[in-house]
């Protein structure tokens, strides 16, 4: 409607504002608000590959994704070594700062470099189906993950959840009635669809409880006698993270050399597969550094082979007819935004349900506790492996009676979206 470098520069710069907000904030309410403006950095991914199939000639737009792709890869490398000297030498606010400088270079160099798109269509935003969604989420996530403190019989937790839901159940029965819905939920009557933005959205889910568990089992103190924890400061844990981002690019190139010959179907299985044993063993087995780095470097090869380098994207454009591959594609995520917000909120209220240690205003689960949520990270990529096992052979179909919301040029290619993997 408005143009996607203009989108994107203004998600960049809201992004970089509320990095400065987390930067100055003086409690931790006003870090989350930071963190809030800051989540406009998950569609610049969007905008990036859509704006680079507007303005780069055909010729070289395959070289310029995959560049931008293993360049996404590649950063998860250093970053760890970056992030843990930045907290180490002057703390949590010395990473929110270098947030805010970077994106403000990176909003000018886009802003001076790249061609605006062509505004494409006169649309309607739908306001309606955004307000009830992203409260009928926030109804159910907040009743969940305050149960600890409130209890389930409580009727703030009651009334969370059944507000929530209630409010999910309006939002589901008006979108098909709205001309230009948020969510098109027809597409979801389709099992391939359905099923695909299930199995990425569980997966990335996965992730999240990974990437959140890890830090606290490596970075507790081990001489705290809770059977788990090396005690490493923020550096010494890239040595755990590196692996992560070391083995997803692996990952992603095995996809590139094999999706041609291979399903996608079967690549977000094999990935799915190896993110529940990678979750699985790191809960299971944790006494030594070196066993730990193994099941990272595994959990970061399923990543790179099934969650969303090429597996995912490829479904999508398997499941609906290419002028709406963008949008559902866009939908797909938004599975996999509440997915990965949910099952930690999970396994945080099963961690704060037992034993816990709090020690200098630090807390530390037991390790049994932790034990359990990896386990729960686990069966996610378990279940998402089991979706993905029902998936069609063959997802395309005829679109639902049209109501094409997406003036988009054509999608990417399967060919280029391997690229991308």
């Amino acid at each position: 409607m408005y143009g996607k470098r203009r989108m994107l520069l203004l998600a960049i710069s809201c992004a970089a504002a509320g990095a400065v907000i987390s930067a100055v904030a003086p409690n931790f309410g006003v870090v989350v608000l930071g963190r809030v403006f800051q989540g406009l950095l998950v569609p610049c991914m969007f905008l990036s590959y859509s704006l680079m199939r507007d303005v780069y000639p055909a010729r070289i737009l395959a070289l310029a994704v995959s560049i931008a792709t293993g360049g996404m890869g590649l950063i998860t490398i250093p970053s760890p070594w970056l992030t843990g000297w930045l907290l180490d030498t002057s703390g949590f606010r010395a990473v929110f700062w270098f947030f805010a400088i970077t994106l403000a270079v990176l909003a000018v160099v886009a802003r001076l470099t790249t061609a605006e798109s062509k505004p494409r269509v006169r649309s309607r935003v739908d306001y309606l189906g955004a307000l009830l969604l992203g409260a009928g989420l926030a109804g159910v996530l907040t009743g969940v993950s305050m149960e600890a403190d409130w209890g389930w019989s409580s009727a703030r937790t009651i009334g969370c959840l059944v507000g929530g839901f209630v409010i999910l159940a309006i939002w589901l029965v008006t979108a098909p009635r709205i001309r230009e819905p948020l969510i098109d939920v027809r597409f979801f009557r389709r099992r391939s669809m359905s099923l695909t933005a299930i199995a990425g959205g569980l997966t990335t889910a996965n992730t999240a409880v990974y990437s959140t568990l890890l830090p606290m089992l490596c970075m507790t103190p081990s001489i705290l006698g809770l059977h788990y924890g090396f005690g490493v400061d923020a550096e010494g844990y890239a040595i755990f993270q590196a692996p992560i981002g070391a083995a997803s690019v692996v990952g992603g190139l095995l996809v590139g050399l094999t999706i041609s010959r291979v399903p996608a179907k079967w690549l977000l299985i094999t990935g799915s597969l190896l993110l529940a044993l990678g979750s699985s063993m790191t809960g299971l087995v944790n006494d030594s550094r070196g066993v730990v780095i193994v099941w990272a470097a595994l959990q970061g090869l399923g990543l790179g082979l099934g969650l969303c380098y090429a597996a995912t994207p490829n479904l999508v454009i398997q499941a609906v007819p290419g002028e709406l591959q963008g949008s559902m594609a866009s939908m797909v995520q938004v599975f996999q935004g509440a997915f990965s917000a949910a099952i930690p909120v999970v396994v945080f209220t099963v961690l704060n349900s037992g034993k816990v240690t709090v020690l200098k205003g630090s807390i530390f689960y037991s390790n049994s506790g932790l034990t359990i949520g990896f386990l729960i990270g686990g069966a996610t990529a378990l279940v998402a492996a089991l979706v993905a096992v029902a998936l069609p052979r063959r997802g395309l179909g005829a679109a639902p009676a049209a109501r094409k919301t997406d003036a988009e040029p054509a999608p990417l290619t399967a060919t280029t979206v391997t690229v991308t993997g």
